[in-house]
Parts: structure tokens; C-alpha cells; sequence
């Protein structure tokens, strides 16, 4: 699917890359923070989804590595996929995660900026419960 603009969002954490990788890789930890995406993640069938509003949607992560990579795709219940770059970056003694939206074709400015308010809310999320965890 070819997109026509990207956003980067991102946010500072208080805690090492490697803590904040570990709690974000760990699908079970989505309800948590990643509101934006959908709730009641399961694993079923080899696989993880999530209740979205417009039904069960499955999400594929990148495998585990050292890098922080956390991309994720999403085959949506319309039978889409989007993919979502996202990483954790090392920053001193914390982390930068930063997410990209993706302008699909036919998204409306409101759209996107709707978008771009929920992702935002995620990391703010994320960023909010990991460091309570530290």
C-alpha cells in the first residue's frame, strides 16, 4: 500500500532502551498502553489480535532483536495491512520511542490528525506506565 505523507511522533522515556523494549515487545502488555491500536489482545490460532472497533484485527511484530525495532503489521478486519514502524532509541541513561504514521491515500487531514492525537496518547501511555514500573 503506497502512503502519501509520514508523521513521526516520539517520546523521551525515563528508563533504558532495553526496559522499554522489553515491556513494549510483550504483546500482552498492549492494553496497557497501545489504546490507539484496539483492546483485549489474545493470542489465538499461532497469532496475536486485538479487539478493534470494526472487529478482531491480527498484529504480526518484527521477530525479537537488539536493535528496538518494534514494527508491527496490522491486517485489519477489511483485510488491510499496515504497517507500523516503530523503535526504541537508546538516549543516555533513557529512551526516545518514536512511531510513524503512515497517510494512507484517502485519509482526510481530520483523519490524520485524529490519528496522530491517538499514537500520541499511546506513548504518552507507554512512556507514563513504564516509568512507573522503574
Amino acid at each position: 500500500m503506497t502512503t502519501t505523507e509520514s508523521l513521526h511522533l516520539s517520546v523521551r522515556v525515563g528508563r533504558s532502551a532495553a526496559d522499554v523494549y522489553a515491556f513494549a515487545s510483550d504483546p500482552r502488555n498492549l492494553p496497557r498502553w497501545a489504546h490507539g491500536l484496539g483492546s483485549d489482545v489474545v493470542e489465538r490460532d499461532g497469532g496475536w489480535w486485538v479487539e478493534t472497533p470494526g472487529g478482531p484485527a491480527r498484529v504480526r511484530f518484527a521477530p525479537p532483536n537488539k536493535f528496538g525495532v518494534l514494527d508491527h503489521d496490522v491486517l485489519t478486519p477489511t483485510g488491510e495491512t499496515v504497517h507500523v514502524p516503530l523503535r526504541v532509541l537508546a538516549d543516555g541513561d533513557g529512551s526516545e520511542v518514536v512511531i510513524t504514521l503512515r497517510r494512507l491515500p484517502g485519509t482526510t487531514d481530520d483523519e490524520l490528525a485524529r490519528d496522530a492525537d491517538l499514537m500520541r496518547g499511546d506513548l504518552a501511555r507507554l512512556r507514563d506506565v513504564v516509568e512507573a514500573e522503574g
